[in-house]
């Protein structure tokens, strides 16, 4: 008599943000869950070449650099004067093993059941799960694919170790370059290039598009294109590349449709992602990805197959660790019916360039495309204590508010804890507050937080 496979109420394939929130939620009402990573450790692309290492990363060039103190002390300040890849990599392989250890345990916790291998799915409720020495079948009745994604590398690109690279490999890299070509100004093409451009590698970026970050407020744009070019970064905006080569006298040369020839020690190719599930054997299941390989979905997060969901970076924009997370426990409750209430329409963006910055709700295009009577509020760090007291000058707080209700429609925030001060925003803006709220509130002093208040007032002023 055969033996039984093992069944699940949810199996999760990928433990990226996606997957572990998925499989999180469905343990905590007693489900029966499966979780399965292909690597021998949990954390998906996220902990492991993504979000951590990257933003790791940037925190170790701040430091070393002095870049957050340059306005106090000069640009020549720096704490450590020769900064090597391991400087940057012991501090980025420390917060990979400490993720790694919270991870592991809040799925023991849980009673989550983790397969190391590769997934593959055998019929409509059975996947295969096929690791260094054996192979294991798994039978569910639910389904949620978070595999992620993957650089996208085209084939006339000649990908080379060290020299032409892709942003899974930028942690590998034998040296820091004195020159470097990254093609690409999306998310990931503009935080790698601040953050080379801050460790004083002269950067040259490069995208086909008129402007950076399409998505973002034009007015943060512009005030972070302004300080890239003042970091002596080379912005090559409206041109394609047509050939990248090593030449015979060993350079790395990136050919432009314009004529123009860069020369560079290394190049950082990030022309988008797509989604990781060409192993997957999608077909068994009745799925079929589109051409970058990512899954369409509804909005419960429901694929074509009523018993299949999907979130995170394989279902597309915005590909961020925060949405990605939501997705997935709503994917996981919706697919087992378990209660769930969300504000992810108000989810914020945060982009780890230098300096950074964060969004959400509308941008001033979209108010005013949709004919929306609004004003603007505006902060700036060197208005604020706070700001000079962190050596910040570059910062700005942005508040775009209906003229006639006053209710909050949508912060913008670029400088130092970006990231962090949108929250403020978005709280409000979940309640359907107004401006009137950072009038009336008290903020501690000195913080960058008082820096809605006094937005606030610049708006009120307007009206």
């Amino acid at each position: 008599m055969p033996t039984p496979l093992p069944e699940y109420d949810l199996i999760v394939i990928g433990s990226g943000p996606a997957g572990q929130k998925a499989a999180l939620a469905a343990a905590k009402h007693r489900r029966r869950v499966a979780l399965i990573e292909q690597r021998q450790v949990v954390g998906g692309t996220c902990l492991h070449t993504g979000t951590i290492p990257s933003k790791t990363l940037r925190e170790a060039v701040l430091y070393f650099t002095g870049w957050r103190l340059h306005s106090v002390y000069g640009t020549a300040y720096r704490i450590k004067e020769r900064i090597t890849p391991e400087d940057l990599t012991f501090r980025v392989q420390h917060v990979i093993r400490q993720e790694l250890d919270v991870i592991a345990a809040q799925m023991l916790r849980n009673g989550v059941d983790v397969y190391y291998g590769k997934a593959a799915f055998a019929s409509p409720h059975t996947v295969t799960v096929s690791g260094a020495h054996t192979t294991t079948t798994l039978r569910g009745h639910r389904f949620v694919i978070a595999v992620g994604s993957k650089p996208a590398r085209p084939p006339h690109i000649p990908f080379t170790p060290g020299r032409i690279i892709d942003s899974d490999e930028i942690l590998h890299i034998p040296a820091i370059p004195r020159t470097m070509t990254v093609v690409g100004a999306g998310i990931i093409g503009c935080e790698y290039a601040s953050i080379f451009s801050a460790l004083g590698v002269e950067v040259t970026l490069i995208d086909q598009r008129q402007r950076l970050l399409e998505f973002v407020d034009h007015e943060i744009v512009d005030t972070l294109t302004y300080y890239m070019r003042k970091e002596n970064m080379t912005l090559r905006l409206g041109e394609a590349v047509t050939r990248v080569f090593i030449d015979d006298r060993d350079r790395l040369v990136t050919e432009l449709e314009s004529g123009k020839r860069i020369v560079s020690d290394l190049l950082l190719f990030s022309i988008g992602r797509q989604g990781a599930t060409d192993d997957l054997n999608l077909e068994a299941v009745g799925l079929q990805p589109d051409a970058r390989g990512r899954l369409r979905v509804n909005d419960r997060y429901q694929t074509d197959v009523p018993h299949v969901y999907a979130a995170g970076d394989v279902i597309g924009f915005p590909a961020l660790a925060s949405t990605s997370m939501e997705q997935g426990r709503l994917a996981a409750s919706y697919a087992l019916d378990l209660p769930c209430e969300t504000f992810s329409r108000l989810s914020p963006y945060a982009i780890y360039t230098i300096p950074e910055l964060s969004m959400v709700g509308d941008t001033e295009e979209a108010l005013t495309k949709a004919h929306v009577p609004y004003e603007c509020g505006l902060a700036r760090y060197r208005e604020i204590a706070k700001g000079h007291i962190i050596g910040d000058d570059t910062g700005m707080l942005k508040l775009l508010f209906h003229r006639e209700t006053l209710r909050l429609l949508g912060v913008h925030a670029i400088g130092d804890a970006a990231a962090e001060l949108i929250h403020i925003g978005q709280a409000v803006m979940a309640f359907g507050g107004t401006i009137d709220y950072f009038i009336n509130s008290v903020f501690n002093y000195p913080t960058l937080a008082e820096a809605y208040k006094i937005a606030a007032f610049d708006g009120l002023n307007k009206l």
